[in-house]
């Protein structure tokens, strides 16, 4: 018995074929993109080819994207200077423990003001939005600091900004909208209290608000300048940002002290090199931190300003 087989023919699905405004929107979609990722990347790859450069061609204008020479006198310059070593300890202290105080006291204010049975909930929300519009200012808000002893010491860093309100917001906003009142009902049922609601059911669904968070507060904890050049004066608790300000200061040029042009010359190429190459030493932290949580970066934003 012979048996015929039959070629069986696929043919491909029908692709949606794009009209010719689309395509000229998305083309022109693509080219703006491109733009902004050029107009991102050119000023942070610029200052590291100027860290880097030869003095001479810096200030010259040689220096337009690629290094131009090889030289890393600026970074050996600040690497040479023990106080930046004080300050890089300072600053990972301020970052990993102030971080930790206002991830944990945004994350509980945050679920406190979330539940609709909390009493007084919307009085308590006023007095957080308040604070957005206005504050105690500058004075007051040192002479407070002063009374409570935290002048010169580690803590008149942490405490006065332990919240956010923008941040609480955000949280508020996230629990209401991710987290259905059925469910914390069933965990009431499981003989679940608040704590225990919170701890196990809560923070394992957070894990993007908590990314958001902890990236928002590192990144401000590194960078904070103006509360450390207020409250602190100790150098051995300056962090890192006030420690480069001091460096900049020290390789200021004096015009009426100059009288060697040469010489004045080669201070002020110092002096551009320094800044470039501070700016990369303050940034790296940054951008370390940042590709570990970018992937809940979006998400935890989203998920809390959209309610569906």
């Amino acid at each position: 018995m012979a048996f015929k087989i039959h070629a069986i023919t696929v043919r491909p699905r029908n692709r949606i074929r794009e009209s010719r405004v689309d395509r000229i929107f998305m083309g022109a979609l693509y080219i703006g993109l491109g733009l902004v990722l050029l107009g991102l990347l050119y000023p942070l790859i610029y200052v590291v080819s100027a860290s880097i450069s030869d003095p001479s061609a810096v200030m010259s204008g040689e220096v337009v994207l690629w290094p131009v020479g090889f030289n890393l006198t600026a970074y050996e310059t600040i690497m040479n200077y023990k106080q930046i070593w004080v300050g890089f300890a300072n600053s990972i202290y301020y970052t990993v423990f102030g971080t930790l105080v206002n991830v944990v006291m945004t994350i509980l204010a945050g679920f406190a003001l979330s539940r609709k049975n909390l009493v007084g909930r919307n009085f308590f929300m006023f007095l957080f939005a308040f604070t957005l519009l206005f504050n105690g200012g500058l004075v007051p808000t040192y002479l407070l600091v002063h009374d409570l002893g935290l002048i010169d010491t580690r803590m008149s860093l942490i405490i006065p900004q332990a919240i956010s309100v923008f941040n609480l917001l955000i949280t508020v906003t996230y629990f209401r909208t991710s987290l259905p009142e059925e469910l914390m009902d069933a965990a009431r049922l499981d003989g679940c209290d608040d704590i225990q609601y919170l701890m196990k059911v809560v923070l394992p669904l957070s894990a993007p608000i908590i990314a958001v968070l902890t990236l928002f507060y590192a990144v401000g904890n590194w960078n904070q300048y103006f509360s450390a050049l207020i409250y602190i004066s100790k150098p051995d608790l300056q962090p890192l940002q006030i420690i480069l300000r001091s460096i900049l200061i020290q390789n200021q040029v004096d015009l009426s002290t100059m009288m060697d042009v040469q010489s004045y010359a080669a201070r002020v190429s110092m002096i551009v090199l320094l800044k470039n190459a501070l700016i990369v030493v303050a940034s790296v932290p940054g951008l370390i931190l940042y590709p570990f949580v970018q992937k809940y970066f979006v998400k935890g934003i989203m998920i809390g300003a959209i309610k569906g």
